[in-house]
């Protein structure tokens, strides 16, 4: 028979035996298994490309002579009408008129400006700047701005002479797939201050909407009286309108299309709703 010393000493080796097999076991099986794949390193996020710069418009309201107090409501009722296509700088400083400066515009809006608002270096650059391929657009008095500037009568068509007590009148729109009256009425009721300019500009310009002279008392300009037009001048673009006297222009649904249209011609912005032009016939 075994005693209890050699039973237990059989048992321990059984157990030693045991725990080398598991071991050797677990060994085995670690060098079977293939290593796990490294992990794919986080992508970097998409890099977001900067948003495209906007144009810029230059709003210049300088007075020399009679201030309109609806200068304010046009200055407002342009940032809200374009603000969001372009970034808009308002300014009665006549500094800003410098040759790099001016560049940076794709159209200068003279807000009612009135009597000698530049120097001669100012004119100098405003002249390169139009020769350039810039953009002009006159507002009600701009047409009374620098009366001792031929060349600026040239561009804005003609100069502000005399007007009647503001009144109702009818504006016959001459050309209406232009995009600054293409939204008007062919007959066009509205109430302003209406000019007498110095000279008819129909033979210099492309007229846009002539005032009805047998509605309104004291604006006789013989029969054919512009009172909005357009032309393309020494490189440049030229628009204006003689509405926007009173305040409640800004606040006047066709007016401010009127007036939208024509900064919008002025600066070359795209015109996406122009009507296609009928095609050229073949010559035979």
């Amino acid at each position: 028979m075994l005693n209890h010393r050699a039973v237990s000493t059989f048992g321990r080796r059984i157990a030693l035996f045991a725990a080398g097999v598991a071991s050797a076991t677990l060994l085995l099986a670690a060098s079977q298994t293939p290593p796990a794949a490294p992990t794919a390193a986080p992508k970097a996020p998409a890099a977001t490309a900067p948003a495209a710069a906007k144009p810029r418009l230059l709003l210049f309201s300088k007075t020399g002579g009679f201030r309109h107090a609806s200068i304010p409501d046009a200055i407002k009722a342009v940032q809200k009408l374009l603000s969001d296509r372009y970034d808009i700088d308002a300014t009665e400083d006549s500094a800003t008129f410098t040759e790099a400066n001016l560049k940076r515009y794709a159209a200068v809006v003279f807000l009612s400006t009135t009597g000698d608002i530049l120097n001669t270096d100012q004119k100098a650059a405003f002249q390169a700047y139009i020769h350039g391929g810039g953009g002009y657009a006159g507002v009600h008095a701009a047409a009374d701005t620098e009366h001792k500037w031929p060349w600026y009568a040239q561009l804005v068509g003609a100069w502000f002479k005399t007007h009647p007590t503001p009144q109702e009148a009818l504006v016959r729109v001459e050309d209406r797939t232009h995009r600054s009256t293409r939204m008007l009425p062919a007959e066009w009721k509205r109430f302003d201050e209406w000019y007498v300019y110095d000279e008819n500009p129909r033979s210099r310009v492309k007229v846009l909407a002539n005032l009805d002279d047998s509605t309104i008392k004291g604006a006789n300009m013989g029969g054919d009286h512009p009172i909005a037009w357009y032309h393309d001048f020494e490189g440049g673009r030229a628009w204006y309108t003689g509405g926007g006297h009173t305040s409640e222009s800004y606040s006047e649904e066709l007016f401010l299309k009127h007036l939208e249209g024509g900064i919008l011609w002025a600066a070359g912005a795209k015109d996406d709703a122009a009507p296609e032009k009928a095609p050229a016939p073949k010559q035979p």
